[in-house]
This record gives C-alpha cells, sequence and structure tokens, in this order.
C-alpha cells in the first residue's frame, strides 16, 4: 500500500497524488547491484590488463592469492561510483521529467529520451572522478607492483588524486564519459519506463517482478545496442596508431570501407552478456526498495 496525499481541486473534487520516492533511492538500488556484480567487474577488467582469456582460471588465481576477499578489491572504488554517478542520474532523470512534462501515464519515448539525456549529461560530469577512481582501483592489481597505485580506499584515491596530480586529473576522460552517460541514459532508464509502461497496458502483465524482470531485460538490450557504436569508436580511436588515426571521421571512414557499416556492432554479444545482469538487477532492486518505502510509509514512516 503507498501513501498518497489528498488534494481539493478547485471543482471541489479529490485527487489523489502519490507522495515521490526518495531522491537517493536509486543510487541505493544500484550500489546494491554493482556490489553483487563486482567480482565480475572486477575480474572483467584483470582480464584485459593481464592478457588471460578464461575467466574461470582468473577467478580461480585471485581467489588463491588473495582469498575470496580478493573478488572484492576496490570495491570502495565501485561504491563511490554508484553513490555520485548512479545517485545523480536517477534523480536527475525524475526531476527532467517534471521539468519536460514527461510524467504520468502515455508518455512518448521521445520525451523519456530526452530526460535521459538530461540525466545522463549531469550524473556523467558529477559522477567522473568516481569512475577514474573505481577503474584504478579495479585494475590495480593486475599492473606490475611498482606500478600500482596502491590506494587504501576511494577516499584515499580522491585525496592523492588532487595533491599529485591537481584537480584537474579528477575530470580526465570527462568528454568521452559525459557522451557514454548520455547515451546510457537516454536508452537504459527511459527504455525501461517506455516498456514497463507498454506492458502494464496488456493483459498479461502486472505491476509485479515478472513485468519489471521483462522491462528490464528490454532495456538491456537496447541500452547495449545505442551504446555500442561509441563503445567500439572509443576502444579503436585508443588503440590506433599513425597519421590520422585520432580523428574520429578518419576511424568511421577506415572502418567503413573495410567492414562495412555493422562494424560498429562489433561485440556486441559479449558487451550485452556484461551489461544485462547488471541492468536487471538494477531495476528490481529499485522496484522492490520502492515496495519498502511504500510499506513503510503505509505504517507511519513519514521520513521517507
Amino acid at each position: 500500500m503507498s501513501v498518497s496525499k489528498i488534494i481539493p481541486t478547485k471543482d471541489f473534487d479529490i485527487k489523489v497524488v502519490k507522495e515521490p520516492y526518495p531522491w537517493w533511492l536509486g543510487g541505493v538500488a544500484a550500489t546494491i547491484a554493482a556490489s553483487v556484480t563486482h567480482p565480475l567487474d572486477l575480474t572483467k577488467v584483470r582480464l584485459q590488463a593481464s592478457g588471460d582469456k578464461r575467466m574461470i582460471s582468473s577467478i580461480q588465481r585471485t581467489v588463491a592469492t588473495a582469498g575470496v576477499r580478493g573478488l572484492f578489491d576496490g570495491i570502495s572504488g565501485t561504491w563511490l561510483r554508484q553513490m555520485s554517478y548512479s545517485l545523480c542520474r536517477f534523480w536527475a532523470y525524475d526531476e527532467s521529467k517534471k521539468l519536460i512534462g514527461a510524467t504520468g501515464k502515455d508518455v512518448p519515448a521521445h520525451k523519456l529520451a530526452l530526460a535521459g539525456c538530461m540525466a545522463g549529461g549531469i550524473a556523467g560530469l558529477v559522477g567522473n572522478p568516481g569512475e577514474i577512481v573505481m577503474v584504478r582501483m579495479q585494475g590495480d592489481f593486475a599492473k606490475a607492483p611498482e606500478k600500482r597505485f596502491n590506494y587504501k580506499h576511494s577516499i584515499d584515491a580522491l585525496v592523492r588524486m588532487v595533491h599529485e596530480e591537481g584537480y584537474s586529473s579528477l575530470m580526465r576522460g570527462a568528454v568521452p564519459n559525459v557522451i557514454r552517460a548520455i547515451l546510457m541514459n537516454a536508452s537504459q532508464l527511459a527504455s525501461y519506463d517506455f516498456f514497463k509502461s507498454e506492458l502494464l497496458k496488456t493483459s498479461y502483465f502486472e505491476d509485479n517482478i515478472q513485468c519489471h524482470f521483462v522491462a528490464s531485460f528490454g532495456a538491456g538490450t537496447v541500452a547495449t545496442t545505442v551504446c555500442s557504436p561509441a563503445d567500439v569508436l572509443k576502444s579503436r580511436i585508443m588503440n590506433a596508431s599513425g597519421p590520422g588515426s585520432n580523428s574520429t571521421m578518419g576511424v568511421i571512414r577506415q572502418s567503413m570501407k573495410n567492414e562495412g557499416a555493422m562494424f560498429m556492432f562489433k561485440g556486441w554479444v559479449p558487451a550485452w552478456t556484461r551489461l544485462q545482469p547488471t541492468t536487471i538487477l538494477i531495476f528490481l532492486t529499485l522496484e522492490q526498495l520502492k515496495n519498502g518505502v511504500d510499506w513503510a510509509r503505509s505504517r507511519g514512516a513519514s521520513w521517507l
């Protein structure tokens, strides 16, 4: 049961308005989901850095050298990233929907996408320091000992970055990070709302975990597809060498000439495999937290 406000209108009708959920709820949901998937993300980073080809052998090596706790190395960096980037993006998405009139039922997909773009732009900038800290802490143990940062935790990482590299280090890579955040939120958040709304119009779904699972599954697929071209281009530009190799248009022209337009979706399957569980976990957790808030409010928890 949810808690609502009863507002009399000028025509003396009764209008029931549901209380908004706490602004920090999305950040908590994303943090919980990221904590569950952290061992997989950590293994992915170490596979890329070490050159190992097998995920299972990489996990076994981590457990053998550092114990089970080694699978959660750098988790404070993950928490910092989620409680800055994800907290901000869910809050900004809700506020953006109010700003452009994208609340209620039957909201057009383009309005939801616009709200997602606005949220992604803000969150990508706010969450950039956390993104850097997370990547550095996850990849640290895959480096040679003399090349490691050896951050104690995420706050230590931020303090040392400012002290050793200056404040500008906190915005390193901000432009591509913001672009990706815009694409991710315009596709992931907006498509989840759209799919959920469409599913609830049918006679097959109610507002329950089955509906949330299917909607989040669709959202993960859309987000992977939309973000794939940006990921491929970013990877190719970073790994290219020679004259004109740092030109985005140059890389696009050369890739189109050699491979055709479908080059933009190379690596789609592994990207989908990585993003899909996280997307499903985030939205399932968020919906359960909302149910928890409704339950608490119905029993007098006015602080929520």
